[in-house]
């Protein structure tokens, strides 16, 4: 799995790469049989001057067989958070269409 990291408004430390890539591995063992799945993500500060703090951005991007591309963004006041819950969401929708596509190899089957 190849990891792309794009960091906006805010510097790639060494931190953020690691914690990024201990994230974004768990979405690996849904997409077992992609040999060369690569996963595009874009952390960030939303702006510069935020009133009630910083808020981070968490963007997730896989395209997956079939040539669709899957998609998660998340905002949070946190980073780790922001992160997760992008990749959580990126989950229930590797989920859903993986069940779409077995349901259509049975129908393609049954024909």
């Amino acid at each position: 799995m190849n990891i792309k990291i794009k960091a906006t408004n805010i510097e790639l430390t060494d931190y953020l790469l690691k914690l990024v890539d201990q994230k974004i591995k768990k979405i690996e063992k849904l997409l077992p049989s992609i040999p060369d799945l690569i996963v595009e993500v874009e952390i960030g500060k939303t702006t510069q001057h935020h009133q009630k703090g910083d808020l981070f951005r968490a963007e997730v991007q896989v395209e997956v067989p079939g040539g669709k591309m899957l998609r998660a963004v998340s905002k949070k006041e946190d980073f780790r958070s922001a992160l997760t819950d992008a990749r959580e969401e990126l989950e229930v929708q590797i989920k859903k269409h993986k069940e779409k596509m077995s349901l259509e190899q049975r129908r393609k089957a049954k024909k």
